[in-house]
């Protein structure tokens, strides 16, 4: 009985020991997996920093600053406004003539949709 009592008991420790190496082996599975999420957004963060280093300097060179655009965008709407204050200060009095024109000869008609009501 006793080596029975001594089988299960190193029974009962090597069934320990294997939890332990079990648990053991889990802590590093997920020490690694931490790690390798870790290391792939340290990779992802300098992967985005080197495209959008990439991206600046593309539209440096192809468009130019952001200052520069607005400051063409500016020139532009100057050159603009500037034609059509020239447009109106041009066409102003022939546009005012034709609208007197129009106010001054009124032509009395009876509206086609009126009918005469024979008394």
């Amino acid at each position: 009985m006793a080596s029975q009592t001594q089988g299960i008991q190193q029974l009962l420790a090597a069934e320990k020991r294997a939890a332990e190496k079990v648990a053991e082996a889990k802590k590093r599975k997920a020490r690694r997996l931490k790690q390798a999420k870790e290391e792939a957004q340290e990779e992802i963060e300098k992967y985005r920093q080197e495209r959008e280093k990439q991206f600046k300097e593309f539209e440096a060179k192809h468009m130019g600053s952001r200052e520069d655009v607005a400051a063409r965008i500016e020139a532009d709407t100057k050159v603009k406004i500037e034609e059509m204050n020239r447009a109106v200060t041009l066409h102003k009095e022939a546009v005012i003539q034709q609208i007197l024109e129009m106010v001054y000869d009124i032509k009395p008609e009876l509206h086609q949709n009126f009918r005469a009501i024979a008394k």
